[in-house]
């Protein structure tokens, strides 16, 4: 079954969830908002949609190299107690990120951080693509669209499948710890280093 946009606005007004958490249950709900809201507050993600407005400037920096010193990682992960910070879940959710970012080498944490003139390489990379395939002018901009969505879910690491469960996002592994945790969790920034990599 095809969800629309508008679908998964209307139920991210009602919940407050990430847009992908939506479209994910409405998938799974086969359209039906009302299943969709349910399985949402089921899963603890409107609880933690909630708790994204408080401000998180406690956390830990972490850091990760790779067996073989050849790829390194630092992420800043941020919530709203140093009492959290110290918990199990906490730093198994930093241990979990830095190998993310190692293994799966996102460009930035969400699409909103990926750089205007990237984005519109990209465009410019698969309209050419299309067109040059003999795509009709007037299924270009979807298919431009479509790839752009893949993009996202390979460049913007809260988008990426987790490395330890291709079912789940990372957007998602971050959600269910921020509902147990009964905090606000933010993924602020990340480097990742490689051996030998040109510098830009």
């Amino acid at each position: 079954m095809s969800i629309t946009p508008k679908q998964v606005s209307d139920l991210r007004a009602k919940t407050g969830a990430g847009m992908m958490d939506c479209k994910r249950a409405l998938e799974e709900c086969q359209g039906d908002m009302e299943k969709a809201i349910k399985s949402l507050r089921e899963k603890g993600i409107s609880l933690a949609a909630k708790k994204a407005s408080r401000a998180a400037n406690q956390g830990c920096i972490f850091s990760y190299i790779h067996p073989g010193a050849k790829i390194g990682v630092i992420l800043e992960l941020n919530c709203e107690t140093d009492f959290v910070s110290r918990t199990p879940d906490f730093q198994t959710l930093g241990k979990d990120l830095t190998m993310q970012i190692a293994a799966s080498s996102p460009i930035c944490v969400r699409r909103d951080d990926v750089p205007a003139a990237l984005l519109e390489r990209e465009k410019e990379i698969y309209r050419n693509q299309a067109l040059q395939s003999g795509k009709p002018a007037n299924v270009v901009d979807k298919i431009v669209e479509g790839k752009l969505e893949k993009f996202y879910h390979e460049a913007c690491l809260l988008e990426q499948a987790f490395i330890k469960n291709a079912d789940e996002p990372v957007e998602q592994l971050v959600t269910a710890v921020i509902a147990k945790l009964g905090e606000n969790i933010v993924v602020r920034r990340f480097s990742r280093y490689q051996l030998g990599e040109e510098l830009t």
